[in-house]
């Protein structure tokens, strides 16, 4: 078999695990859009304390906001009176979930890997939090906030819509807005996925990547530096558990990935400042060994060794007409919303 079928056929495996599970959660996510108001969030955030970082987390944790569209919401929460705690907090738990990642992660990893993974995004989130409040002092005011504009129309005055017309802006947002932000680097997670899959050899990962401390700090290395939202590391981190990697080391690529990279620390610094950034990135990397030291002990201690990497390669929870249809679907929509919708905006 050539190089580029080898990877399609592998990238191809990992799309139809995910697919369905995929489209669900981006319903989901324009659910949430529409029905969640921004304002509501911001006056529970608007508080120094612990309270408002417990708060932040929680909300951030369903919000499918990859670690750049994250930065925007952050930096408003900023602007409007929440304290640098609820905001890292929110930083950090946002970006590395989110209903498609949730769903996507279960389609993959299974039920135990997605609950640890919330859970840990939480913990991580509080702790980055708590440790901002505690050691960088401030005096949170709340600014006179102006109405807040209708997501279906923009319009600041008092309405109703109805119930199909905020229908149709759950279906337009999920699968039109939030696939054109994200639907080519959930591909392109996809193929880097196949590739893994196809290239590195098992050995090399068993002998050199497979458990420990020295594989996690690889994943850090690899992880914080670089752009990869919650659900395009998913089929990457299966990818490498497939090839040997212990699922702790697997799980803070997972978590250092998404919560981090070059823009974010950039505009964490500037904004919030550098201590904040130490902060921020001191509480990802401690949580993320820490916790994946633990999650390694979890499973060593509920399963056998290989149980993950069984449940990867023969786990079909849906027929595999469903995989494939969702596939069909997921598929055309990216390339509608990348392709072809912005040539006919572009030729009017």
């Amino acid at each position: 078999m050539g190089i580029i079928p080898g990877i399609l056929k592998e990238a191809y495996f990992l799309l139809n695990k995910m697919s369905p599970f995929l489209l669900f959660g981006f319903l989901f996510a324009g659910v949430l859009h529409i029905f969640l108001k921004t304002n509501t969030v911001s006056r529970h955030l608007g508080k120094s304390g612990f309270l408002p970082v417990v708060k932040a987390s929680l909300f951030g944790i369903p919000l499918p906001l990859c670690s750049c569209s994250v930065i925007p919401a952050a930096m408003s929460l900023r602007k409007e009176g929440a304290s640098r705690g609820a905001v890292l907090s929110f930083l950090i738990s946002t970006p590395t979930t989110g209903v498609d990642s949730i769903f996507a992660t279960y389609s993959l990893l299974g039920g135990l890997f997605t609950v640890y993974r919330i859970i840990a995004s939480f913990v991580t989130g509080v702790l980055s939090g708590i440790l901002a409040n505690f050691l960088i002092k401030e005096q949170v005011s709340l600014p006179e906030g102006e109405a807040e504009r209708c997501k279906l129309c923009s319009s600041g005055e008092k309405h109703v819509h109805s119930i199909p017309y905020k229908i149709k802006g759950v279906f337009s947002y999920a699968f039109g807005d939030l696939l054109k932000d994200s639907g080519m680097a959930l591909l392109a997670g996809i193929v880097i996925g196949g590739a893994i899959s196809y290239f590195l050899p098992e050995s090399f990962i068993e002998t050199y990547l497979s458990s420990g401390i020295k594989a996690m700090f690889a994943m850090l290395l690899v992880g914080i530096p670089m752009y990869v939202c919650a659900t395009a590391s998913i089929p990457i981190a299966a990818a490498l558990i497939l090839k040997g990697m212990n699922p702790g080391a697997a799980f803070v690529f997972l978590m250092a990935g998404p919560a981090t990279n070059i823009v974010t620390m950039m505009v964490v610094a500037k904004n919030i400042g550098r201590k904040s950034l130490a902060i921020y990135l001191g509480s990802i990397i401690f949580s993320s060994i820490v916790l994946g030291l633990l999650l390694d002990r979890i499973y060593m201690y509920f399963y056998r060794e290989d149980a993950i990497r069984l449940m990867i390669h023969y786990r079909a929870p849906l027929p595999c007409w469903v995989g494939t249809g969702a596939s069909v679907i997921l598929l055309a929509l990216i390339a509608f919303n990348n392709v072809f919708f912005p040539c006919i905006v572009s030729e009017t």
